[in-house]
């Protein structure tokens, strides 16, 4: 739920100029102007007709000179005729802003949290932020969403109030007759209290309307949870294949089924009470309106008896009052929403400035064809930001060129950790990393990433197709790419495949994708990662999902596909260091030993030596 925040005039401007800036981005199209003009020629349309009606009006009870008639038949529909024309292209180009627009809110949000330093991907105050705008937007339109929303009746409403007030203005001016008993009408208290009527009638109703739309801003909490539990019930649950399997297994659906009619009577009572209480504070505001406008009809119909104005000025002075009410009252009321997502939108601008602190240096890598890249740890330690619990403690570690290394230990001993600063997606808390010698820092920061390429033990592949998958492009080089899926072992499936590299994966975007297993994803992986051609390439369990064959095809194919290169393991199986000429052994946080594999395990009183023979039953 957004704070009850206060803020000055001024910061209200601020926020809603800023978003709107920021809105008419978002599709790379004016979506601000077309908005503009599409809600300022529909409101226009009402009043051709108004001012016409009440001008053929009064020529029947006067004149009724036929060709004067006609010519204003004429007017009439040629009018109407380019206002038609007129609304809908802006119409259809509006629509084609709009369109894209809901979806280029998610846009900029995911823009950003891209954007962001790993370390506050990683921050679970960060994505909190992020979750919560999206669910702001996806449930009820706060955020940016609802700039779009009232925008057009907030322009609408001010053309409207413009060109009613200019129509009305003469039922003010002219007098009724000299003689007439009605003369008081033209007294200036009367005409004050018609204004005073006016403005009760421009500012109540829509008070009523804020009032009673602000309890969907203390429901948005509410909300956000209920769109949680769906997306989780709803689209997970049945659509997840794990969970489907799960789902028969135990019998799950009885549960799923309760716990869904407990959060429809928990939450869905909770949002028909915030429409009651919407639906009373709108009756207000509409009876106050109605009596206002019987007021204001009663003085209209009053002057006309005293001989003030004819027919058709009735319907004109009639016909503007209202357009003039509904007008202020819609532009009132966006204004009002506007201020009531202020709080909403000041979240979104929160998250969008939110700062990348890590320094992101200058020195190039100097691209080397020799691959003579020294890495080194010094002392380095570090702790996961808002704990106290150093993750890595004291690491000293030094690379040699060309050389295969094997880290292992137990799970939580920090080696995913050692990979996450040796890329440089956290800085150390103390301590250095080197390459050549100079503190990593101190290079260009997507310069240094270019150095590495990684299969991280959570990769993800993208609905794309096979090659722009390996190749991360959609212009690549399919010799290349070929050899790379040859060389990970994925060669045997491409041949299976009718579309080659052109086959989508998955099927989120074709019907017709390929659905591969935890095997094939993680050869592809491996693939993508010998296709950027990077000195250093590291794998963390990147042979986790493979078959022990398939896994002794991958390791002794390694030398080969990795040649010159710097590689670096990361297995819980130990028969992969057998590929390794060093390999280095963390236990807590520390490196406690390093060596071949040959010296570790004659140490019979060291770590190294319990792994092996733990898992040896399964090696022999």
């Amino acid at each position: 739920m957004a704070e009850n925040v206060k803020y000055s005039i001024k910061q209200h401007i601020g926020l809603v100029l800023r978003g709107y800036k920021v809105y008419n981005k978002l599709n790379y199209s004016p979506a601000v102007l077309s908005l503009i003009l599409s809600s300022a020629v529909e409101a226009v349309v009402p009043f051709i007709n108004l001012f016409f009606s009440a001008i053929i009006i009064n020529e029947l009870t006067g004149a009724r000179e036929s060709e004067r008639l006609m010519i204003l038949v004429i007017w009439v529909i040629s009018l109407n005729l380019v206002a038609l024309v007129a609304q809908r292209g802006l119409g259809r180009w509006q629509e084609y802003c709009n369109d894209r627009h809901w979806m280029g809110v998610y846009k900029v949000h995911s823009d950003k949290m891209l954007s962001l330093d790993f370390c506050d991907v990683e921050n679970p105050e960060v994505r909190k932020q992020y979750e919560d705008l999206n669910q702001h937007h996806n449930g009820m339109g706060f955020g940016l969403g609802r700039l779009r929303l009232v925008l057009g009746g907030i322009i609408g409403g001010l053309v409207r109030v413009v060109l009613s007030a200019a129509l009305a203005f003469a039922l003010f001016s002219t007098r009724v007759y000299e003689n007439s008993p009605l003369q008081w009408l033209d007294s200036v208290w009367m005409i004050i209290a018609v204004l005073f009527v006016i403005i009760l009638m421009i500012l109540l109703p829509p008070y009523f309307t804020i009032l009673g739309g602000k309890i969907y801003q203390k429901a948005t909490h509410d909300n956000n949870i209920l769109n949680r539990f769906f997306a989780f019930y709803w689209f997970k649950m049945t659509q997840d294949s794990t969970a489907a399997k799960d789902i028969r297994i135990y019998n799950q659906k009885s549960i799923i089924s309760k716990q869904s009619n407990l959060v429809n009577q928990k939450f869905f009572s909770s949002f028909i009470n915030f429409a009651k209480y919407d639906a009373r504070m709108n009756t207000v505001g509409t009876a106050i309106a109605n009596l206002c406008n019987g007021a204001i009809f009663l003085y209209i119909a009053l002057k006309a008896m005293g001989g003030a104005f004819g027919v058709g000025e009735i319907v004109l002075y009639a016909g503007a009052i209202v357009q003039f009410n509904g007008g202020f009252s819609t532009m009132l009321t966006g204004v009002g929403q506007l201020m009531t997502n202020n709080p909403f939108l000041d979240k979104v601008f929160q998250f969008l400035d939110l700062p990348n602190p890590m320094y992101k240096g200058s020195l190039t890598t100097e691209k080397r064809s020799d691959n003579k890249y020294e890495l080194e740890f010094c002392n380095v330690s570090f702790k996961y930001p808002g704990t106290d619990e150093y993750v890595l403690k004291n690491v000293s570690l030094k690379f040699n060129v060309g050389q295969r290394l094997a880290i292992v230990g137990e799970n939580g001993s920090g080696k995913t950790t050692f990979i996450k600063l040796l890329c440089r997606l956290y800085d150390p808390d103390e301590g250095e990393i080197l390459l050549n010698g100079i503190d990593i820092k101190k290079y260009d920061y997507d310069d240094y990433k270019g150095i590495f390429s990684v299969v991280f033990q959570d990769f993800e592949l993208l609905p794309f197709t096979l090659g722009e998958n390996v190749a991360v492009g959609i212009d690549y080089d399919e010799e290349k790419v070929l050899q790379v899926l040859e060389n990970s072992g994925f060669g045997e499936r491409l041949e299976t495949m009718p579309k080659g590299l052109k086959s989508y994966l998955y099927k989120t975007l074709e019907e017709d994708g390929v659905e591969p297993s935890g095997g094939e994803a993680q050869k592809i992986a491996l693939a993508r990662a010998l296709y950027k051609d990077a000195s250093f390439i590291i794998l963390d369990e990147p042979t986790a999902a493979l078959d022990p064959i398939a896994e002794f095809e991958v390791y002794s194919k390694m030398n080969e596909i990795v040649g010159d290169k710097t590689a670096v393991f990361i297995s819980h199986r130990l028969s992969s260091c057998r590929f390794c000429s060093d390999i280095a052994v963390f236990h807590k946080g520390e490196l406690i030993q390093r060596g071949s594999h040959d010296d570790l395990v004659a140490d019979e009183s060291n770590k190294y030596h319990e792994l092996w023979n733990a898992q040896a039953q399964y090696y022999e």
